[in-house]
């Protein structure tokens, strides 16, 4: 499965410089007559894995043409593929889409995470317009500076326990595989879409820890590092709060929440709940925005 993992890197960079697919040409009108953002971050697609809601993702990219587009990492996930490969012409369809985006001049940027970590191996590249980079620095309309991470190095069990990590996916990967069909059925009865594994998630006290330790270290670590806010990825929670004075932005995930986070022309940010089968396509939560660090 190595091998496969390593073709498709291969392959993927062989794409980027390529010219125009034929998915190109399917998607002559994107983002024409759409209201176009600022910058827009997405994290945690696992291009991939059966979890993976890729159609989703193609329907939002098209909805939302930006500036800037920021892959908070864990875009394709090289632990799953490790393991079995799976990967339908969505999946590919994604990969072109992000492709034709630094085509048409976004400023595409790209931050691995710790299930995509083999792109670490080429920060500081270029590949058909898209910048990977080890982290990014986003500045706002009004100034703030906002530290751009996956966020996995804040996790305890990825850094120090990876055995762990390894086990929790695979049991992660089987409540997924339950959420999909669950939300097939509710589909066919019209019952709009629902995350199984985010339910059990709120309810379960040590995960809600976990999240709050997570989100306190992350939000710490800006403030030391002299930045107004953060945006990451990693645990799969979309969420926009204040700690102690420091922005905190997790643009979520795309096999449970189909979430993102985007920045308006005007600055404000907002987060995103695609939901293209509800009438007015989405669901969005708007933060205050706090006062600039001395």
């Amino acid at each position: 499965m190595l091998k496969k993992v390593d073709e498709l890197i291969s392959m993927t960079a062989q794409t980027m410089g390529s010219g125009p697919s034929n998915h190109d040409a399917a998607d002559a009108d994107d983002g024409e007559g759409k209201t176009r953002y600022r910058a827009v971050f997405i994290s945690d697609l696992h291009l991939g894995t059966p979890g993976c809601q890729a159609e989703e993702v193609l329907s939002f990219l098209k909805e939302f043409p930006s500036e800037k587009l920021y892959l908070v990492g864990d875009i394709i996930d090289g632990w799953q593929l490790k393991r079995g490969w799976f990967w339908p012409q969505s999946h590919n369809d994604v990969v072109q889409k992000l492709l034709r985006r630094a085509r048409k001049g976004c400023q595409v940027i790209y931050v691995p995470g710790n299930h995509d970590e083999f792109a670490r191996e080429f920060f500081n590249h270029s590949f058909g317009g898209v910048e990977v980079h080890e982290e990014a620095v986003h500045t706002t309309v009004d100034g703030r500076r906002l530290w751009v991470i996956h966020g996995d190095h804040f996790d305890g069990v990825i850094q120090y326990a990876k055995w762990l990590a390894y086990l929790g996916d695979n049991a992660y990967t089987l409540v997924l595989n339950l959420n999909r069909h669950l939300n097939h059925w509710r589909a066919k009865l019209g019952l709009p879409y629902w995350s199984l594994s985010q339910y059990l998630k709120d309810r379960v006290k040590t995960a809600l820890n976990y999240v709050t330790d997570f989100e306190s270290a992350v939000a710490q670590e800006a403030a030391k590092r002299g930045y107004q806010g953060v945006v990451c990825g990693h645990i799969h929670r979309a969420q926009m709060r204040d700690i102690d004075g420091i922005l905190y932005c997790n643009d979520g995930d795309w096999v449970e929440s189909r979430s993102a986070l985007v920045e308006h022309l005007d600055g404000q940010l907002e987060i995103i709940h695609w939901h293209p089968d509800l009438e007015n396509n989405r669901l969005g939560t708007v933060a205050a925005s706090p006062a600039l660090a001395a």
